[in-house]
């Protein structure tokens, strides 16, 4: 996968898909730019190729800051690997909050729109780019309980299919992650209040994918990296799943 000095954006770094996403675009020769609102695990990453930016993405400003540095520092910005995320504990509609219900659209679909609209400033003037939303295999396998979050989901998917196409004159392409269950601490919070968080990842998740194992961030993270690279170069508006078959 063709990814030398290629310059790409990773939000949501400081989580395990995030880090993996960093690590792996590292290894093959990127330039990365990666913000979440803890950078503390990417201390160990030592590398002239890295960028780090601690702050908030929903701040529209922020948003600017990042992506002018990075294309300053590294010269383009040639890709935008949305991984940034937070999960809903699975309840009922009628006890779910109109806040709880904003923060999750916001973080999982508005931050995209800052995000991608950003991105593409930089990617029109270039006349190219790649764009990465990872979104989740239940907006299209739903599950009980988890309402905001598989609508934000659902939007996340929708959104990088309108810009797909509106994008594609400008040789700017963008495609969706569907990660089934995936061996993270975010798995944890999607469990309901008391459950037992080992019974629900051995019993519901793991057992709910065919291949028979919940996912590693490394699985999500080497998808990332094929659709960013030269090889996908006529790849644009796919959902590509990985799952393990979880959406079958």
């Amino acid at each position: 996968m063709r990814l030398h000095h290629k310059s790409i954006v990773v939000t949501g770094a400081g989580g395990g898909m995030g880090l993996a996403v960093v690590k792996l675009l590292l290894d093959k020769g990127a330039n990365v730019i990666a913000t979440d609102l803890n950078t503390q695990m990417l201390n160990d990453f030592e590398s002239e190729q890295l960028a780090v930016f601690e702050g908030d993405m929903l701040d529209e400003t922020f948003v600017e800051k990042v992506f002018a540095e990075g294309n300053a520092k590294f010269g383009s910005i040639s890709g935008l690997v949305n991984a940034a995320g937070i999960a809903q504990k699975a309840k009922p509609i009628e006890d779910v909050s109109l806040a709880e219900w904003t923060r999750i659209l916001n973080v999982n679909t508005t931050l995209l729109f800052l995000t991608c609209k950003e991105a593409a400033k930089y990617m029109k003037k270039q006349g190219y780019g790649s764009i990465i939303n990872v979104a989740s295999i239940s907006a299209v396998r739903p599950r009980p309980g988890l309402q905001a979050y598989i609508t934000s989901k659902g939007g996340a998917e929708s959104l990088t299919r309108a810009l797909a196409i509106e994008l594609a004159d400008h040789h700017i392409r963008v495609n969706t992650i569907h990660p089934g269950p995936c061996d993270t601490n975010m798995l944890e919070q999607f469990a309901a209040d008391g459950a037992n968080i080992d019974e629900v990842k051995n019993t519901i998740f793991k057992q709910s994918v065919p291949l028979g194992n919940l996912l590693k961030p490394a699985d999500i993270a080497y998808s990332i990296a094929f659709l960013l690279s030269d090889e996908a170069h006529m790849i644009t508006g796919a959902t590509l799943n990985v799952d393990g078959g979880r959406g079958i």
